[in-house]
């Protein structure tokens, strides 16, 4: 039984916003950087995005909570997929999960399960496609992430196409599903639909890739390794001797390598965000803000192979400042966008040969 309690008072107060009013408060609670990325999108696309960085949550909720064994994440996840699809049973699902929740996970996302009805509700308010879109992800994520939940992850991951899966997972799956949600907005985006989903996979696996190294030691510190050890062996390193007291070049190589993987990633987020017609700035924003976050964060790794806490290589909030300013003078300009990301990504690519994007295929294979 959970120590954390949640006013009565506040759930009360949270159901009496309306649906927009609602989903921004949630969104602040669980994720500041989605709380001033999401506002950017236009006024039709937020409403669903927003619940759908909500549903995503949901899901992460449930499988980083420590208090749950393996086979109850596989339940619930299994359940939410339904609820989900449906829009049934929300209510006993939130109260069967709500008390399982321990003091580790933060109080937002008690407060998220709590009030789990209203934003599956808010779900079933759009449009079929849009639903679907959603029903989906949640169902690849809720699916693929037990798959790697349920494995010993401290010594960490065999391949690097595992790691590809595990970032199809976690992701590529809700970048596929933007795309559906931007191509279902607006016509002229969807004559580039092929070419949108392709590049989204590879645009969430940049940014997953980019969020693991940033923090390898706060995993380590709770016993897990995303690391796929395959690069690592290139480099003559066993992760198993993983540890942030010692600096090991090579280490420091197989680093070097993956931060090479992730920038080719990003170059790949570049092209998505290029795609996207120039006048739909807001979309654009929504994307470069992130695109242009996490190639800082990889600069920053980069110059600090030997950092051994992810404050080390947080970027500042005037490093975000200054991305924001960027991209508003040259987002709508291709030309410009592909200078500043050269001249911000210098350093980062290397003689190590870039890995093909992961597609839905290989990642389900």
């Amino acid at each position: 039984m959970s120590g954390t309690q949640i006013s009565l008072d506040d759930i009360k107060s949270l159901n009496q916003l309306s649906d927009l009013e609602f989903q921004a408060a949630l969104l602040e609670g669980v994720s500041r950087t989605f709380a001033l990325t999401i506002p950017q999108l236009p006024e039709q696309l937020y409403g669903a995005v927003a619940n759908a960085y909500l549903l995503c949550r949901i899901v992460d909720t449930i499988e980083d909570e420590v208090s749950l064994s393996a086979r109850q994440k596989q339940y619930f996840c299994s359940e939410f997929i339904e609820v989900v699809k449906t829009g049934y049973n929300s209510e006993p699902f939130a109260v069967e999960l709500a008390p399982l929740l321990s003091d580790q996970t933060i109080p937002a996302e008690h407060t998220l399960i709590h009030v789990l009805p209203r934003v599956i509700q808010i779900t079933h308010s759009f449009e079929q496609d849009q639903i679907e879109a959603l029903a989906a992800c949640v169902e690849t994520m809720a699916e693929g992430m037990p798959i790697f939940q349920a494995q010993n992850l401290k010594n960490g991951l065999a391949t690097m196409a595992d790691m590809d899966k595990y970032c199809y997972y976690v992701a590529g799956c809700v970048g596929e599903m933007l795309a559906k949600l931007f191509c279902h907005y607006s016509p002229e985006i969807a004559k580039n639909r092929e070419q949108l989903l392709a590049l989204s996979v590879s645009f969430g696996q940049g940014l997953q890739m980019t969020n693991i190294l940033k923090d390898i030691w706060d995993d380590a510190a709770r016993g897990v390794c995303w690391l796929p050890q395959d690069i690592f062996t290139e480099t003559g390193f066993e992760l198993k001797d993983l540890s942030p007291d010692q600096s090991d070049p090579r280490f420091r190589k197989g680093l070097e390598h993956l931060i090479s993987i992730a920038h080719g990633h990003l170059h790949n987020a570049l092209k998505y965000t290029q795609l996207l017609p120039s006048h739909e700035i807001g979309l654009r924003n929504f994307c470069l803000w992130a695109l242009g976050m996490a190639v800082l964060t990889l600069k920053k790794i980069k110059s600090n192979l030997s950092f051994n806490h992810s404050n080390q290589v947080k970027i500042t909030r005037d490093s975000v400042k200054a991305t924001i300013v960027a991209t508003r003078i040259t987002g709508r300009n291709n030309f410009l966008l592909s200078m500043l990301f050269h001249l911000s990504s210098v350093g980062l690519s290397s003689s190590w040969k870039y890995l093909p994007a992961p597609s839905k295929a290989n990642a389900n294979s």
